[in-house]
């Protein structure tokens, strides 16, 4: 982790866990889940529990994460690496809540409120009040297990949730690079994340019934989100079934089964799918997909995994879909 991230984390540290406590006390303190007896208790306050929502990361999906917990009413706080990648990432959402406002999906008054709850920054610090923190990185499980590291070290309060968006990296990986593997788990947003309902809920096996709990009425009672539960398996439940699907595309393209127009309207047309397997690769990021079959395939050694050299050959020569201009089809 570059050391802008982190710059100033030590003693924005202590600052801030006298003034979250201070806060703590002026509002209904965060429900636990369970008491020291064992006794379950029914989170109620589902803002309350978690208002203070740190992103690392603003790329495509940090960015969408970002937006879908700001119109939620949340205070979110969105890091990144730079100064240019923060400006990048901001542009992006600037742009998006303004397609939103320009769609009829938010009045002037709620983009307003909405752009007032997002904030920026480039020191990871910054974060040690937040309620829960969602990393949103490149798919690269060293780069993950060193944000969770510093994460451990500068978030104050001991029950907030550690989440990744990862797509293939196990959770536990990540739980036990902290002193808190218990409040770590998986919370994984589909592109585009304001408009997609789902997400899906990872615990590892040190993740604890109550984070499960909180991070469940989280996602659907703040969120609005349909949360579906996984196995600690790389690929969970989507992607273990999706990617298989546009690696085969991937595979009859290549070796020249049918066009890739062809391809896509076969499976729109007589599947009924809104998208073809092509232009959603394209869409999801073709080296996001290689990250995501490298993983799956390291765990599954199945050849359906693997990803087809033409797949390869395009993100080596910089082709990534949508977010680079270019990929199975050409963009603007």
């Amino acid at each position: 982790m570059p050391e802008s991230v982190v710059r100033g984390a030590e003693v924005r540290r202590d600052a801030a866990r006298d003034g979250v406590a201070a806060r703590r006390g002026a509002r209904r303190g965060p429900p636990d889940t369970s008491s020291p007896d064992g006794e379950r208790h029914e989170v109620t306050d589902f803002k309350a529990d978690v208002a203070r929502v740190g992103v690392v990361g603003c790329g495509q999906m940090g960015a969408g994460i970002a937006e879908v917990c700001a119109r939620a009413g949340l205070d979110v706080k969105v890091a990144e690496t730079t100064g240019d990648a923060l400006e990048y990432g901001r542009t992006r959402l600037s742009n998006s809540l303004a397609k939103a406002a320009e769609r009829g999906k938010l009045t002037a008054d709620e983009l307003a409120a909405t752009q007032s709850r997002l904030s920026f920054t480039t020191d990871l610090g910054e974060f040690a009040d937040r309620d829960l923190v969602i990393e949103a990185v490149v798919e690269n499980e060293q780069v993950k297990t060193e944000i969770f590291q510093v994460l451990d070290q500068v978030v104050t309060r001991k029950d907030a949730i550690l989440a990744s968006n990862t797509s293939s990296i196990p959770i536990v990986k990540l739980a036990v690079a902290t002193s808190r593997p218990d409040h770590v788990i998986g919370i994984h947003f589909f592109n585009p994340a304001p408009v997609q309902k789902l997400v899906e809920l990872i615990p590892a096996l040190t993740t604890s019934e109550g984070t499960i709990s909180r991070a469940h009425v989280w996602a659907e009672k703040v969120l609005g989100k349909h949360a579906i539960r996984a196995q600690d398996r790389s690929g969970f439940v989507v992607n273990a079934l999706l990617v298989p699907y546009l690696l085969s595309s991937i595979r009859m393209f290549e070796q020249g089964i049918a066009s890739r127009e062809d391809i896509d309207s076969g499976m729109e047309l007589g599947c009924a799918h809104p998208m073809g397997p092509l232009k959603l690769a394209d869409l999801i990021g073709l080296d996001t997909i290689v990250s995501i079959s490298e993983g799956m395939y390291a765990e599954y050694a199945e050849p359906l995994y693997a990803a087809p050299p033409l797949l390869r050959r395009m993100v080596e020569a910089g082709r990534l879909g949508r977010k680079s201009g270019s990929g199975f089809y050409a963009y603007q």
